[in-house]
């Protein structure tokens, strides 16, 4: 059996947390996973990542790397890592602070 690999052509939303690749000769879903979407960067209808883009929009440099990690951070506490991930967030909040200063 002779395997061709093609590139995809797209990858879009199927479902809350679910997403599509395709090309012209297939489509397949693509699974859950740490990497692609993960749970924890979600909430409802909202990925992490667009929110980040978002709020750094017009930031440059030390302050949009903290105003997305504290952002992040608190994103995600009650998901991963609880109170660290909130000691991380202020972390980055005291550095900004600091920054702005």
């Amino acid at each position: 059996m002779k395997v061709t690999k093609t590139p995809l052509e797209s990858v879009e939303a199927h479902s809350k947390n679910q997403y599509v690749a395709y090309n012209s000769s297939f489509t397949m879903l693509l699974p859950e996973s740490n990497v692609n979407h993960p749970k924890h960067y979600t909430k409802g209808d909202i990925e992490c990542i667009d929110a980040l883009k978002a709020a750094t929009v017009g930031k440059t440099g030390i302050e949009a790397v903290c105003v997305a990690n504290i952002i992040k951070y608190l994103w995600r506490y009650e998901e991963k890592n609880g109170a660290e991930d909130c000691l991380k967030a202020r972390w980055y909040l005291d550095r900004l602070i600091e920054e702005l200063k």
